[in-house]
């Protein structure tokens, strides 16, 4: 062999070697989750079929059990869920939620004024846990009065009998809960659904663990519940009573 090709033949493993590697798809969501934040920034660039098809990976997943009709009857369109990407650039964090909530209504004064009715919130907020519920709270209290609490409604917090007499005896314009406990407080006739404008999922959100709401069984299908309800469904993208499906 000539010296050329000698030299050819060696330098070939070092140029493969140097190739990138393609990223596996659990290194992409890595990169998308910012931890200082505790946010995934996956869901600033997913539009509503995004969403979609997103919300449905997750439910083929955790909902290996289910039969295709039962996955079908908890499969949230792209109709039915708002698109934010383009209206909301900020990073969705506690601080910022309280300023995307008044983009996403008629602004601050709506969302602090009063239902006329107990029990009736115009917005419901959900939490994949109670300590991140607790959280959210307290940084939406900016809309809270004197006759328009910020409703509790999830388990580390409260008893379902306690939250059933706040509902039934206070005026709470936003409710903050996690899907188990506000189906249960529905089923039960507390929370009422007369006044609901907009549903906001807390989904950006991820603990220490790098896991948000739609990352875990435990969470993602009682979400899927929830959302589908016959309540919401019949009312997503209706014109003469809409109700608003945001992710944050």
């Amino acid at each position: 062999m000539s010296n050329s090709k000698k030299r050819s033949a060696e330098a070939a493993p070092e140029t493969t070697n140097k190739k990138k590697k393609r990223k596996t798809k659990f290194q992409q969501d890595d990169e998308a989750l910012d931890m200082e934040l505790g946010v995934n920034k996956l869901f600033t660039r997913m539009d509503n079929q995004l969403l979609a098809d997103y919300l449905a990976q997750k439910l083929t997943r955790f909902g290996s059990h289910l039969s295709s009709v039962e996955i079908s009857d908890l499969t949230v369109s792209a109709n039915s869920i708002q698109d934010t990407t383009t209206s909301w650039q900020q990073d969705r964090t506690l601080a910022n939620l309280p300023a995307f909530l008044e983009k996403f209504s008629d602004g601050e004064e709506s969302l602090s004024k009063p239902p006329k009715k107990k029990g009736h919130p115009h917005t419901l907020i959900v939490a994949g846990a109670g300590l991140r519920a607790a959280d959210i709270v307290r940084a939406v209290r900016k809309f809270q009065g004197k006759d328009n609490a910020v409703a509790k409604l999830f388990a580390k917090h409260m008893k379902v009998d306690e939250q059933v007499t706040f509902l039934k005896t206070r005026k709470s314009g936003i409710g903050v809960g996690t899907p188990a406990r506000l189906i249960e407080l529905i089923e039960c006739g507390a929370l009422l659904l007369d006044n609901l404008q907009r549903l906001v999922v807390d989904a950006s959100h991820v603990d220490q663990k790098k896991r948000g709401v739609l990352d875990m069984k435990d969470t993602m299908m009682p979400l899927a519940q929830f959302l589908t309800r016959p309540e919401f469904r019949d009312r997503y993208g209706d014109e003469k009573k809409p109700l608003a499906l945001l992710f944050y």
